[in-house]
């Protein structure tokens, strides 16, 4: 078998600018965004759209795309999936975007999903849940890992610790619920039996009514928080108030040091699976992805003064994969744009190795994930 050529960012950077701009039609190549940049989501949109504007400004001082500069045009859903509908109907009828990177999280991306499926334009998603890319929509890609494969990757920890009574708490939006689902449909798969299952809302501000609940479940042995944003952080601090013993999980929702920061010291010793971004000074120095990440890291601290989020990584594949596509069918033809995003293979971004097909409009693997532990207040990569 032919051997993959893994694709850097870097690489990818450099074909887009590989046309002489003298061939290249002059409009600027149209991104359409809608973000969760306020509201409970507002820490995992608020650094892509930073990473967005960033890369944008970067790749068009470098000359832009094919010859052409790249225009962000981006609203801010305030984490309200029923606002994402009318910012995107704004965006392609008209803003008139060449494509789009949307969807801070699972509501939004899928109160989109029938207009962009109507309008034929491809988008990339940044949410997490597996029903953004199951079953398969032919415009619609994404760039986080799903909710079923944190599931598993849970699971396998919890395994190899001998754990099998899990509690499970999730929250009530459309990533919880979604997220809820898979972890129910895979965990008899690992041995796991779901002993407690529990629920919060998003704006909730309290959460020990139901730890109180799963905390008197006989036998349970951890607790696996499936949420983002906030909430995850309250559950983590009222656990710590309860004096809960339980190991606890979350899932990749909160894989931000933001959540360290919301958590504070209740967040030691919680276990998650994350991109390799999190950890990324702990990485092997042949590991594929440590130049990627370090780089990203780098630029965005130069930038902002702050680290950056795997929220942000995945801002920043979309936007790669995205350039990488127009690139590869030689403009902005929409119909072109997506064939070329589906047959993308070895593409190595922040967040792992993509490679999509017909069938996986996602591309990664289990491999892609890492699992992590908060440690003396910070991430350390688990062994």
């Amino acid at each position: 078998m032919k051997k993959r050529t893994l694709i850097a960012l870097a690489a990818v950077w450099t074909a887009a600018l590989a046309l002489p701009a003298a061939a290249q039609n002059k409009d600027p190549i149209r991104i359409g965004a809608v973000l969760s940049t306020t509201g409970p989501a507002g820490y995992l949109g608020d650094p892509q759209l930073k990473t967005l504007q960033t890369y944008i400004a970067q790749l068009n001082q470098d000359g832009g795309v094919l010859g052409r500069k790249l225009e962000l045009v981006h609203y801010d859903d305030a984490s309200e999936a029923g606002k994402a509908n009318g910012f995107t109907k704004r965006l392609i009828d008209d803003d008139k975007v060449d494509f789009l990177i949307a969807g801070t999280t699972t509501g939004a991306t899928m109160a989109m999903a029938p207009l962009v499926e109507k309008a034929g334009i491809p988008l990339i998603s940044l949410s997490g849940a597996v029903v953004v890319v199951e079953p398969v929509k032919k415009w619609i890609f994404k760039t986080p890992h799903t909710d079923r494969m944190a599931a598993e990757k849970v699971f396998e920890d919890m395994k190899k610790r001998g754990f099998t009574k899990v509690g499970l708490l999730s929250e009530t939006s459309g990533f919880g619920q979604s997220g809820a689902k898979e972890t129910k449909l895979v965990a008899q798969k690992y041995g796991i039996t779901l002993v407690a299952d529990e629920t919060y809302g998003p704006k909730d501000t309290d959460t020990t009514a139901q730890l109180t609940k799963i905390r008197g479940v006989a036998g349970i042995q951890a607790l696996l928080v499936f949420g983002l944003g906030q909430g995850p952080a309250v559950v983590t601090k009222n656990a710590a108030q309860l004096g809960m013993k339980l190991p606890l999980y979350q899932s990749h929702g909160v894989a931000s040091n933001e959540f360290l920061k919301l958590a504070g010291p209740a967040a030691e010793g919680v276990r998650m699976p994350s991109p390799a971004l999190l950890v990324a000074n702990s990485l092997a120095p042949n590991d594929p992805q440590r130049p990627l990440v370090t780089s990203y890291a780098a630029t965005y601290w130069k930038q902002y003064k702050d680290e950056p989020s795997t929220f942000g990584g995945y801002a920043l594949d979309a936007l790669m994969l995205g350039v990488h596509a127009i690139k590869a069918a030689g403009g902005t033809n929409k119909e072109a744009v997506r064939n070329a995003l589906e047959k993308t293979r070895g593409f190595m971004g922040t967040t792992g190795q993509f490679n999509m097909s017909a069938t996986d409009h996602m591309g990664l693997d289990l491999s892609a994930f890492r699992m992590v532990e908060v440690k003396n207040g910070g991430w350390s990569l688990l062994k």
